[in-house]
Order: C-alpha cells, then structure tokens, then sequence
C-alpha cells in the first residue's frame, strides 16, 4: 500500500505539520503493510519480544499508561531498525474488581443487581460490558502510536488463556503448592471479596492512640500498673474483643514478672494469657502489646509462633458478630465507640492521644479494609522463590536500575502464603469441585472432577463448583508465556519465548513481575524475560500525584488533542529516567511541540531548495557525496575533498551523536538519548549547520549540489535517531525528504519507509574539523553577545578588527561564515595576525582570537551614557529605599517573615544592578574619555 501525499509535486511540502491529518494515515500505514509484525524482519532475524503490561480492558487512557506504551514502543522501533524480528505482544486484563465493580453498577442503575440476575446472567452482562469498552482502551493505545502486532492480541479471559490458568492451577495443586486454608488476608467489606495487596492502597490520616488497663485476673485495678493492670495503647479498640494475649518483650524489667498470668478481656471478662516475644518494642506506646491473631497480620503471625487461638468478631460486612458479646450486630466503628464509652465507665480508660497512622483503604471501593482470617486458597510461593532468587543473583535476569534488585531479594526471602481466590463472578473460576462430605476434587474441566468424584466414592456423584474466581493477577502472572500458547508446544513459543525485557512500573515489582519470574521459571523451565525495566510514576509539575482533589490530572487524550502523540511522547521520554518519578507540565509539552515544528522546518528548507536545484539543473550531481543505503555514511569520493569546513563539522557531529545515542540506548538511558538527538537537530544543525547551507546554496554549482546532499543525509540520519521517540512527524518528514531526493536524481538505496530503515552506524570522526569549528563559533557568540548587550539591530552590520595570532589562515578561510553569522560587514573587518586595538571599541577573546568592535558602530556613545547614568540612578534610589525600610526596627519586628525576606532580596537584587550599571559605567567614560 502507498502512502497518499496532500501534493503531487515532490518539492511542495506544505508549510507546517498538521499531526490531526498525519498520525491515523500513518498508523494505519504502517499495519496495512504488515511492518507492526516480527516476520516483517524475514526468518533468520533474531528476534525481540516484549508483552504489553496488559491495561484494564474497561479502562481509559491515564499517563501511567501513556509512559510505558511510549517507553515500549520505543524499545520496539528500536530493535525493529537495528533488523531484529520486533515482536510487541498487546493484550488486555479482565480487572476482576474492577470490571465487576462498573457491571453492578450498571444494574443497579437499571433496578437490579446481580443477585437478583443470578451468575449465568450476569457474566452475559460482564462479557457484553467487556466487547463494548474493549476498543476504547486499544484505540487509545494505537493512538500513542503502539506498534503491536494486534493479530496476536490477548485477553486474560480468552479460551487459550483460561486454559493455560486451569492447567497451571492443577499442576499447582498436585505440586503441593496450592492448597485452603484459613489465614489472615485483606478482606473489603464494600466489595465483599479478599483483595490483594496491590489493591490496597496505604494513607496518612489523623488517628487516636487509645490507652487502657488490661486488668490481671485476680488482682485490683487499684494496685496500679504492673501489679492491677498492664497498660496498653491501641489504634483499632473494638479489637478489644478478640483478643487472644497480652505480650511482652522477655527483657521488659516492667512486665517480665507477669509472663505466664492471666488477664482479662475487658468488658468481656475472657481470659488471655501473658506471654513474651522479642517482636515486642519496649519503646512504642507502653511497651505491652495485645495480640489479636484474626485481625492483625502481625498479631496473626505471633499467634502462630505461641499457638493462640483465632477470634474473628467481624462479619464480612465490617459489622460485629456473635463472639463480640453485647456489641454483635454493631457497626465496627459504632462499636469502638460504645465499647470506649463502656470501657471508660468501668474506669479501664487511661487516656487518648492524636495519633498519624498508615489507614490501607481499598483502591476500587475506598472503605478501610479489614484485615482477618478467612478460608481462602493460597499459593506457597515459597519453592518458587528460590527460583526467583537464583535467577537474578546469577545475572539470569537483570533489574535496571539494578539498586531494585536488593528490594526483589527482600520481598523474596520474606514472603507469606499468597490468597488467591476472590469473592466474585467476572474471573477465572476455580477449577475445584465439592464432594457431599466436603471432599474436593481439583480438575480441568467438570467432566474430569466427576470421573475422579466416580473413582472416589465408587459411584456417580454429583458435585458443586468453588465458587469463588481466581486473582486477577494470578493469570497475569502467566502473560509473557500464556500469550505464546502455553501450555501448548506452539511455533511462537518456541520462537519469541524466553521474550526479552518486561517493561513496567517499579510499584508493581513484587507483585507481578516476581511472580511472572517465579511461574516461568517453574512451568517453562527458562526464564521469561532477560531484563526488567522500570519506570517511575508521573507527577504533576511540581512532583505532586496527579489527583482530582489536587485539579492536576493531565489528560493525555486531551494533550495528544491539542498537540499531537509525539510532543507527549518525546516529554514523557525525555523526562524519564528508570526507576525515578517524573514531573510532567503542559508547558514542555508544548515546546516539544515547537521541536516537532523545528524539524519540519529544516526538512522544509531541505526539500524547498532541492526543488531549486532540481529545476535550475546547475552543478555535476554525480560528483557529490553519494551514499550505498540511507544507513550509511556518505562515501568518500574525489568531491569530498572539497568539503568546506562546515560539511566536514557537521558529519564529525552527525557521527558522534550516533555513536552516543546508540550507546544510551543499549544502556536504557532513553532520557539521556532523547536529548542528545534533540541537541544535535536543533542545537547544532539547525542553528548552524543549516545557516551556514543557506551561503553555500546560494553559490550554485557543484558546492549547492554537495551540500544539499549532506543536508539530505543529515537529516535522513537524524530522523532515523529520533524515529522511535516521535514516530509520527519523523514518517511523515522523511517520506517528504525520500520523495524530494528521489524526484531530484540523488543516488540513495531508499527503503519504503522509515520505520522500517536501518538504525545509522556512526561514521568517521574529524576532531579537526570540531576543534576549528569550535573556535568558528566562539567567535561568533562572543560577537552575538555583545550585540545582544548594546541592543544593536539585527539587520545592522557592523565592523571588526581581529588579532587572530596562530589562527589567522583559519579565521581568513572562515570569515565569509563568521561575518554572516555574527552580522559584520565584511568590508569593514580587518584582518591581522597581531593588531592594536584601536580607541573607543570593545575586545572580546574568543578561541584563542581577539576582536576589537567600534563603539560607534555599537552604540550612539553620548545617548548611551545618560541612559546608563538614568538607570543608575533609580537603581540607587530603589537600593535606598529596601536599605531603608530593613532599617526600620518597626517593619523588621512586625512584617511577616516571608515580606522582610522578600525585602531582603529586592536589595541584594538592587545592589547587584547598581554594580553591574557602575562597571558599564566606567568602561563606556573609559572609551570616551
């Protein structure tokens, strides 16, 4: 398929970039063609694989997701140049809760809920939930530009993924690995479903420390601390009720003599036993602690170790059952109230303080989860962390940045058992069937839970499913494998997997991608990835979390809306280094849509003047630089000698940068790499390279056919570097350059398109040419400086007299370029190895070189002298008046502190322009005098 351009001519590129018009055309261009998929590379490529992060299939665009499609879409485009089989897996999520959450909703608006529907009913209801808002999420993707190969998109729901989730559950369960059992997990009683910890989000709030007598039994209160009572603080007082213990630390001189006694659970009058552990702080609160196994997954843990036995009060509503005495059927925080209000009439009450606590609240629902023991299915991750460990501790698998791998060793060698069931129906449901007696039969399918209920019982049974669904992230856990086929023996397994980097946030390290390291390990027996990357979070512009109650969320739908998928993509890019948060403003934003904007321009100018050449058909195109493939660089020939200094710079550049930005790549740098392509166009091509082309076009002949050759070249190379940043403008400028080359006789090898051209190889440095070009435009700052310092017009042209020493044949061969780019007149510069400055002008040293400008011809001498004293003078009024207003006792006491700061700086502010305006000053009486 071609690519249809707005004009006919080759040369008529129009003014400015339009992405409004460009991004769809050339997105579905590019799938069109088939350049989105691995085979594109041909069978021998070695291949590169990445599988998407896959995002909630019912969601919507946010800038977590903008940042990793932008970073693995780079990745992608990267390999995919350097002629390796890029292969970018998309897919997406069911999000259990999520997805749940939004279908119970929906019926609750239409009068119903799900309970009422029944389940079969309402998994139609989810499945049609999920077909309409699957494509607002893949639109949004393919609009950041994402080059997946969507013919081999997945969803964690569909038939070859469900499978391999039911085959990796037996396998589990046969292993030992998965069993049920009753411990302590996040419960929400909003959701009514245990949540996993990601789900689970961790807030500073204001809180109270509530302190109480645990009264020992047999003893009065009166006697005091230590002998009536052990005092003890708590956050969460109607856990009060199930407690099990009071602890102490074996050391406390308070309390080692109570270990072994009885207290009482207050109001309830149940008796606990006083034991001792060294997790005990003597320091915290009072330096006794009340256990509370079925409530506290610390507690739980220190009931384990001294056998206590769990007291659940909660009811999976969040109100109290029937082992919390008189306060059963109350809500919980109704019941920390009434219970303190008990607990203070029965004179138990010491005192309550403000506390800051850490409050987990779920991340769908909001309400304060619940931690208690539950009869869950869990994973023992533990056999499959040593796996996890070794591979990374062998460098099987690399963490960038590499200080997250020592937190990847923490969470390994501290796991607990993982919950992975869910009180839902949108999931995997659990592939276990119940016997009558409460046998369980785990299978893959019903018809093979039967046949073994049939061998069991020795007769047809009929059995009831689990009815709970799988954590979502339990078949994420299988995405870089499940995605290939497995557990089938497929082609694409057998070709892309292992995959190589697994690209995502940093927050989710332990939570997916150790799991996804642990399971691959244990299923494929190889590793599913070779390097983890991670990014950061994207804060707002002053590193604030993006929040509607802040009003700071950025919109990245609206951003590509007002400036286009690459100005976003480049500022995320840029902005971002691995492992670290980054801030993110519209106003960069937008100057990275003026450097779209830049490039355009210089390719612009590029194809305008080939156009000129082309019709004006003056010079020999045969004996300018010629080039074998736009990867390469341009061939040295007879024609090269001719090169002027400028050409011989401005390739040095070109080769350097290559060299740097493909160094940054292969260590993940992007940022880094983005900003040295950026550098180059703008900084060194734009701005000098092409004003200098702009004198030697004008020459004609055989110069203006060499130098559109290398504008060509340059430019072809440079969008190559910045093709996987900004795909978009980059396609759309090199097809514009590619048919202007063509259509004037250059002798380029074009590919079809840039996404599929070869990534540039550095070519031969000159340090030469840098060194002597170096001094060129030291030169010319320096006499840029000093206009910009004497308000000189820019269409003024002014004299010179240079003392160029060593440099004279250089600054002689130069100085048609110096004096255009500087503004001077050539006919008024003279020219020495060594000259005296002459009266009444200004000397600047620049690269080894001195040059002597006319004030006359800077400035109207006298005007300039009574403006300066002008200026002098309110500066000296205004220094006085900040020096006289800090001397006032009365403003210094009174005055806010931050006004008197203020003040403070306005003087130092003042004092330094009353310098700078002296020292001008006497320079300028100095020349005139």
């Amino acid at each position: 398929m071609n690519l249809e351009f707005p004009t006919p001519d080759p040369f008529d590129m129009p003014k400015t970039y339009d992405f409004r018009a460009a991004e769809d055309r050339l997105y579905r261009w590019w799938e069109q063609n088939g350049w989105f998929k691995p085979e594109a590379a041909g069978p021998d490529a070695e291949p590169f694989v990445i599988a998407i992060p896959p995002p909630n299939v019912t969601g919507s665009l946010h800038q977590g997701h903008a940042l990793f499609v932008t970073i693995e879409d780079l990745m992608i485009r990267y390999q995919r140049m350097r002629g390796r089989a890029a292969l970018w897996i998309p897919g997406t999520d069911h999000a259990g809760i999520a997805t749940q959450l939004q279908v119970e909703r929906k019926l609750r608006e239409e009068g119903t809920s799900r309970e009422a529907i029944g389940r079969e009913r309402f998994l139609e209801e989810a499945w049609a939930w999920k077909n309409k808002y699957h494509g607002r999420i893949v639109g949004q993707l393919r609009r950041m530009g994402a080059s997946c190969d969507w013919d081999r998109e997945r969803f964690t729901l569909d038939e070859g993924l469900s499978r391999a989730v039911i085959e990796a559950f037996v396998r589990l369960y046969r292993m030992g690995l998965i069993y049920r059992s009753e411990y302590i997990i996040n419960w929400s009683p909003g959701l009514q479903t245990a949540v996993s910890d990601l789900e689970v989000e961790y807030s500073e709030e204001q809180g109270t420390l509530y302190y109480f007598k645990y009264p020992i039994a047999g003893h009065s209160l009166d006697e005091g601390p230590g002998k009536g009572y052990i005092p003890v603080a708590t956050t969460r007082p109607e856990t009060i009720l199930a407690d099990t213990a009071v602890a102490v630390h074996p050391d406390d001189e308070r309390y080692r003599h109570l270990i072994g006694s009885t207290c009482l659970v207050p109001i309830l009058n149940r008796p606990i036993p006083v034991i001792h552990d060294t997790y005990v702080s003597m320091e915290f609160g009072t330096g006794a602690l009340k256990i509370t196994p079925g409530h506290d997954p610390s507690d739980f843990e220190i009931g384990q170790r001294h056998g206590l036995p769990i007291v659940n009060i909660m009811n999976k509503d969040a109100t109290l059952n029937e082992h919390a005495g008189p306060y059963a059927g109350m809500d919980r925080f109704a019941a920390r109230q009434k219970l303190w209000e008990d607990m203070a009439a029965a004179g138990l009450v010491i005192k309550e303080e403000p506390y800051t606590m850490t409050v987990p609240r779920a991340q769908r629902g909001g309400e304060i989860i619940e931690p208690l023991v539950s009869n869950q299915w869990f994973v023992n991750t533990k056999p499959m962390a040593e796996l996890g460990l070794a591979a990374v501790r062998t460098g099987r698998i690399k963490i960038v940045p590499e200080r997250f791998t020592k937190v990847y060793y923490h969470w390994l060698e501290n796991l607990r058992p993982w919950c992975i069931s869910r009180q839902l129906w949108w999931g995997h449901r659990i592939p276990a069937w119940y016997g009558p007696d409460g046998q369980v039969f785990v299978a893959r399918s019903e018809a093979e839970a039967l046949a073994a209920a049939a061998k069991h019982y020795g007769r047809p049974t009929p059995l009831e499913q689990d009815p709970d669904v799988l954590d979502t992230w339990f078949s994420s856990a299988l995405w870089p494998f499940s995605t290939l086929g497995w557990p089938d023996d497929t082609p694409d397994l057998r070709r892309y997997y292992p995959t190589d980097v697994m690209e995502t946030g940093y927050d989710i390290l332990f939570f997916w991608v150790a799991r996804m390291i642990m399971t691959g390990l244990l299923f494929t027996n190889d590793i599913p990835f070779h390097t983890v990357y991670l990014h950061g979070l994207v804060r707002d512009e002053h590193g604030r979390k993006m929040s509607k109650t802040f009003n700071n969320v950025i919109d990245p739908i609206e951003v590509m809306d007002e400036f286009g998928a690459d100005a976003l993509r480049f500022t995320l890019l840029t902005g971002s280094t691995p492992g670290n948060d980054m801030n993110l403003s519209v106003e960069r934003i937008r100057a990275n849509r003026n450097f779209a904007n830049k490039i355009w321009n210089a390719a612009r100018f590029t194809v305008t003047n080939l156009g000129k050449l082309a019709s004006s058909g003056t010079g020999d195109q045969s004996s300018a630089p010629t080039a074998r493939r736009p990867a390469a660089t341009v061939h040295r020939s007879p024609a090269t000698d001719h090169r002027t200094l400028a050409d011989r710079w401005i390739l040095s550049r070109l080769s350097a940068t290559v060299a740097e930005v493909t160094r940054l790549f292969e260590a993940y740098q992007y940022g880094e790499a983005g900003r040295q392509a950026y550098e180059f166009l703008w900084g060194e091509f734009a701005d000098w390279y092409i004003e200098i082309a702009k004198g030697q076009l004008a020459a004609g002949g055989e110069q203006a056919w060499r130098t559109a050759h290398i504008l060509v070249h340059v430019l072809d190379q440079t969008l190559r570097l910045l093709h996987p940043f900004i795909p978009f403008v980059t396609e759309d400028i090199w097809q514009n350059l590619r048919r202007a080359a063509q259509a004037a006789g250059l002798p380029y090898a074009w590919p079809e398109a840039l996404i599929i051209a070869a990534w540039p190889e550095p070519g031969e440095a000159d340090p030469a040419a840098e060194a002597d070009f170096g001094r060129v435009q030291e030169i010319v700052r320096a006499v840029r400086n000093a206009r910009a310092e004497y308000n000189v017009p820019p269409g003024r042209r002014i004299g010179a007299l240079i003392s160029a020493g060593d440099h004279l044949a250089l600054v002689q061969q130069e100085l048609p370029v110096i004096a255009a780019l500087a503004g001077l007149d050539p006919a008024q510069v003279t020219l020495g190895e060594s000259l005296p400055a002459p009266a009444q002008s200004i000397a600047l040293v620049a690269g080894g070189v001195t040059v002597s400008l006319p004030l006359a011809d800077l400035v109207d001498l006298e005007a300039e002298l009574a403006r300066l004293r002008k200026e002098l003078a309110n500066a000296e009024k205004m220094a006085a008046g900040a020096a006289a207003r800090l001397a006032n006792p009365g403003f210094v006491n009174s005055a806010p502190p931050a006004v008197v700061e203020g003040a403070r700086k306005q003087l130092a502010e003042w004092e330094a322009k009353k310098a700078q305006l002296q020292e001008r000053l006497a320079m300028l009486q100095g020349q005139a005098g």
